[in-house]
């Protein structure tokens, strides 16, 4: 197995637990007796847990490199993740997300840095592809959670029994790759915090409003489909599905895509595609046009983050690391205030006009997509270095 092949399997197995949560949220909110807010609240655990480990992420993954941080992470992210199925109240199910948050940040970090430390020694483009394959293990993780929420299976055991065999292929592909080196600590970082560039700044505030749809249709969409549609259990887990599996498609047509397309451009445009499908899920009289209305927005969503990395790892900052983890942590400060704004909004009006407040989100990611073209002309005067397999 290629050094390629084994950073696109460990892509791809990381999400499945995460996926198979998603479908059991609807379930777990009506056993707790939770109120939209009150759930949107507990579900603010996650993002409020990986934007704290966020703070310093960028920095451990610098000084002991990428490979070993992810290896670390891998279990610990397994084990959390069955957490949130035993949570017996609000407080207890926001502590584990926070928990869940907090490990799954650092270990997508140190995905996206392996990603990026290949592409940068290789001159071999595999970052969308690298997140295509992670939206099919969403999906696979989704499709899995749904049959589990349909047929009543415990979702506690089902979790334990894929975190095994995860774990397994996750260390072997691992193992396998070469150590990424630990990088030496700069001036910039031993002067302590150092306020972003304008450049890596506007790519992550394009980022944070495609993002912020992908977290919103994850917690919300199963919902949105019983609320609006009076779906089953099994068919309203089908929104995320449907909706992650045109992110993957969509990114794996990525690298390409960015090979015919100024970046700036394709960004754009898939912002407006985005905005599209939101139009579709407003004006949807059936289940059948809110589900496409999610695949259009999937498509819209799909390259932000993929793009966002590379972007940020080229522009101005203390290294690749330190940059795509404030990249990340921008990001994701929307998946701490986009579900309580939807929850309060849902509870004051009803679900579907709570999710248009991905709106103006979208179009700032239209406005903001330019500075992508202009970190990418700067990676261009970088000199290859070897390549290999």
């Amino acid at each position: 197995m290629s050094q390629a092949q084994r950073i696109l399997l460990i892509f791809f197995l990381q999400p499945i637990a995460f996926g198979a949560w998603f479908p059991h949220i609807p379930g777990i909110q009506t056993s707790l007796e939770l109120s939209n807010t009150q759930l949107a609240i507990a579900l603010a655990g996650l993002p409020a847990g990986t934007l704290t480990t966020l703070l310093f992420a960028g920095r451990l993954i610098t000084r002991f490199g990428a490979r070993r941080v992810t290896l670390c992470c891998y279990p610990l992210f397994l084990a959390a993740m069955l957490l949130p199925f035993l949570a017996p109240s609000q407080a207890v199910l926001m502590a584990v997300l926070a928990l869940v948050g907090g490990s799954m940040s650092v270990l997508e970090l140190g995905l996206n840095v392996l990603a990026d430390e290949y592409e940068t020694r290789t001159r071999h483009i595999i970052m969308s592809k690298a997140h295509g394959l992670w939206s099919f293990g969403l999906l696979t993780g989704t499709l899995i959670g749904s049959a589990v929420a349909g047929l009543g299976f415990a979702p506690f055991h089902a979790g334990l029994l894929i975190s095994v065999p995860v774990l397994l292929l996750a260390a072997y592909a691992l193992f396998g790759l070469q150590d990424s080196p630990a990088l030496k600590t700069g001036e910039d970082e031993r002067t302590g915090f150092r306020f972003p560039h304008p450049l890596l700044l506007a790519i992550c505030f394009f980022t944070f409003g495609s993002t912020l749809v992908e977290g919103a249709v994850a917690d919300w969409a199963a919902i949105f489909l019983r609320d609006t549609f009076s779906a089953n259990p099994g068919l309203a887990g089908l929104g995320v599905s449907v909706f992650t599996l045109t992110v993957a498609v969509t990114r794996l047509l990525g690298d390409r895509l960015r090979q015919k397309f100024p970046v700036g451009r394709l960004a754009q445009g898939l912002a407006l595609t985005g905005l599209v499908g939101l139009l579709l899920i407003w004006t949807a009289p059936v289940t059948p046009v809110a589900l496409a209305g999610l695949s259009v927005l999937g498509i819209g969503a799909a390259l932000a983050f993929p793009l966002g990395v590379t972007a940020a790892s080229a522009a101005p900052g203390t290294s690749p690391a330190s940059n795509v983890a404030v990249l990340s942590f921008i990001a994701l400060a929307g998946f701490l205030a986009g579900p309580l704004l939807i929850g309060s909004v849902a509870d004051h009006t009803d679900i579907r006009t709570g999710l248009m407040i991905l709106a103006p989100t979208l179009f700032l990611s239209f406005l903001l997509a330019p500075a992508l073209s202009k970190a990418g002309q700067r990676s261009l005067h970088e000199e290859p270095v070897c390549a290999d397999a």
